[in-house]
């Protein structure tokens, strides 16, 4: 049977919707609101290939989309190892009504979740404290049992949690040890959901690496996506962001910026203009902005200055006839 999906009108009211999103980010946002995977409580399953056979996209284009819906107008949060999304302000709008057959329907679909972090995530933006509360007691129990899992055993490994001792109370011996391992699996995912650009998105490589550097890349990224350089040319971003490690810069952020900022005055929004220009600099041995500053302010030409004419100076009174002896 086919599932409707209703969005409000004022949907086009939301000053995120109406001054921040391109006419494409708005058409993948109604997809995201209105696909046929969605659910009752704004958490489903969603491969990046079936996103790109829905929409007629590229799998390097559906990259670029939820690289700007998670990072630049956060509103949702991608787990690459589920495959869950989860849209943030779902609750807000979706969830005001409760009874028991959508309390129902809520439990039933919120079991089939396997990153918890991502119904905390959804919880924040409902209103209706029923179904909050309901959505809060699924991370409560979650972080219960991994608090649980946590703790040091003793040498003799006497001690076992209460997760493990409902293990051992529903299964025979011998699966306790693959359950725990599953468990301890689901953990790490639910820990990478919390960082949705880590594996899906190259040209950001480990985000917990360094602040500084998530900063740098998306400060990049995002003056390419603003200026014209191909919003949807993954690729050629990635080959750009290969300079903030790969180079001999000591400012590499401050001077592939300025290299963009060249390319923009001269029209030329192409990554080999840009790489051009590094390159030139790199072989100058220019590794700071002060110091391609200070290069190029002596390379202006210097005025010539006029010289004056050789020989005797021609006086004013003299006036030249070339008509003068033809009688």
């Amino acid at each position: 049977m086919a599932k409707y999906r209703m969005v409000r009108t004022d949907f086009w009211k939301n000053p995120v919707v109406s001054e921040e999103m391109t006419p494409e980010d708005k058409y993948f946002y109604l997809y995201l609101l209105t696909n046929p995977q969605t659910t009752q409580i704004g958490i489903y399953r969603l491969t990046k290939k079936q996103m790109a056979f829905d929409l007629g996209y590229s799998i390097e284009s559906v990259h670029s989309l939820m690289e700007r819906f998670t990072l630049h107008h956060k509103v949702i949060r991608y787990n690459p190892e589920t495959r869950e999304l989860a849209i943030k302000n779902w609750g807000k709008y979706n969830l005001n009504a409760g009874g028991k057959p959508v309390m129902d329907c809520i439990v039933s679909e919120l079991k089939e979740v396997e990153d918890h972090s991502l119904i905390q995530y959804v919880s924040e933006s409902i209103q209706k404290q029923e179904i909050r509360s309901l959505y809060q007691s699924f991370c409560e129990q979650e972080e219960l049992c991994f608090d649980k899992d946590g703790r040091e055993q003793d040498e003799n490994d006497t001690y076992k949690t209460e997760c493990e001792e409902l293990d051992d109370t529903l299964l025979p011996r011998h699966t306790i040890g693959g359950q725990k391992e599953k468990q301890n699996e689901k953990q790490k995912r639910q820990q990478k959901g919390f960082h949705p650009n880590h594996e899906s998105h190259p040209e950001i490589e480990n985000p917990l690496q360094s602040n500084q550097k998530t900063e740098e890349v998306k400060e990049i990224v995002e003056f390419w996506d603003a200026n014209g350089f191909g919003f949807t040319n993954v690729n050629a971003k990635q080959q750009l962001l290969t300079w903030l490690d790969d180079s001999r810069f000591v400012q590499p952020k401050e001077l592939i910026l300025k290299a963009m900022n060249i390319a923009c005055a001269n029209n030329k929004r192409k990554l080999n203009y840009i790489v051009g220009i590094l390159k030139n600099w790199e072989n100058e041995s220019l590794l700071t902005v002060e110091e391609i500053d200070s290069y190029q302010e002596n390379q202006k030409p210097v005025p010539k200055t006029r010289q004056s004419t050789a020989g005797r100076d021609i006086p004013r009174s003299f006036e030249l006839d070339l008509t003068r002896g033809e009688e």
